[in-house]
């Protein structure tokens, strides 16, 4: 069994580099891929364009290399990060996916089908630890832990029985949402961009994790706290619909591509449902499972 690595992109020397970590430490990919000297990728989207030979060679490194990453490998704590993927083609997400969320909305309804909608990719996309600035026009600015899918293969009609097969690896998301629209809506129905797509609304990260290393998607403790306080503690087996389920549903209507991201819906535990929101100063911390901690001050 290959030791469990996970992949980030870090700024070293002013420069965006893609790494592979392992324990706590990190090496450059420029040095594991052949190929790479002296090229310096800005995002892990090349690597996901061709992700089933580069994971085979990437695995087979670690193996070999275990101790040169204590001796050699860049501390991930002393390290800044940048978003895994900077611009991807296309964010969709799901919502009213969590049993337990459903459940604590004023309205309680199951869906019948995965209820997604599209985030846009080049103005949200976060890294841990980048700041979010609360929209001038949002004073309900709320928090949404969820785990994110990253495609590794193109497809299209995937069937649920191979659907966890197109998965290149699973990372942190936060579904940042302005809730305003809740208290002004109008009768013609969601306005999903102003709910969804202010800039910096998708915090993303720090890591990717292969989906080797994920055996079930379904499995997966969820928790967020914001100033230390825990707001979410849930898993994903509270989903209603599941990874393969969704990608199922998905594919049957769009391309996925590598690089592609699955928001895969928030558990209970929602600022708005308490009536609280996010402020300039606030520090939000979430993490799913073994993807690390995804860190967004909000400013």
């Amino acid at each position: 069994m290959t030791d469990q690595y996970r992949l980030a992109v870090v700024q070293i020397e002013g420069q965006s580099a893609p790494v592979v970590e392992y324990a706590g430490h990190m090496l450059p990919l420029a040095d594991i891929l052949p190929g790479s000297e002296g090229k310096a990728p800005g995002d892990l989207l090349p690597l996901l364009q061709n992700w089933d030979e580069s994971e085979q060679i990437i695995s087979a490194y670690v193996d070999a290399n275990l101790s040169r990453f204590s001796s050699e490998g860049l501390s991930a704590g002393s390290v800044r990060f940048l978003s895994p993927i900077q611009a991807p083609g296309k964010i969709v997400c799901i919502g009213s996916n969590f049993h337990d969320h459903i459940a604590e909305m004023p309205i309680p309804m199951v869906p019948t089908y995965p209820y997604s909608f599209l985030k846009p990719a080049n103005n949200t996309i976060r890294a841990s630890g980048e700041a979010v600035a609360v929209p001038r026009r949002s004073s309900m600015m709320d928090w949404e832990a969820e785990l994110a899918v990253v495609i590794g293969k193109q497809c299209v009609d995937v069937p649920a029985s191979g659907a966890l097969d197109v998965i290149a690896g699973y990372a942190n998301f936060n579904d940042l949402s302005a809730r305003d629209w809740l208290d002004k809506r109008p009768p013609v129905g969601v306005d999903w961009v102003q709910h969804k797509a202010f800039d910096g609304f998708a915090p993303f990260g720090p890591y990717i994790v292969p989906a080797r290393f994920v055996p079930d998607p379904q499995d997966l403790r969820m928790r967020l706290s914001v100033n230390g306080v825990t707001k979410q503690d849930s898993n994903t087996r509270e989903m209603v619909f599941g990874v393969a389920a969704i990608i199922e549903h998905i594919s049957s209507i769009m391309t996925l591509y590598p690089g592609d991201i699955i928001a895969t819906g928030t558990p209970a535990g929602t600022g708005h449902g308490r009536g609280e929101y996010l402020k300039s100063g606030d520090t939000v911390v979430m993490e799913v499972g073994p993807l690390g901690e995804l860190v967004t001050p909000i400013a």
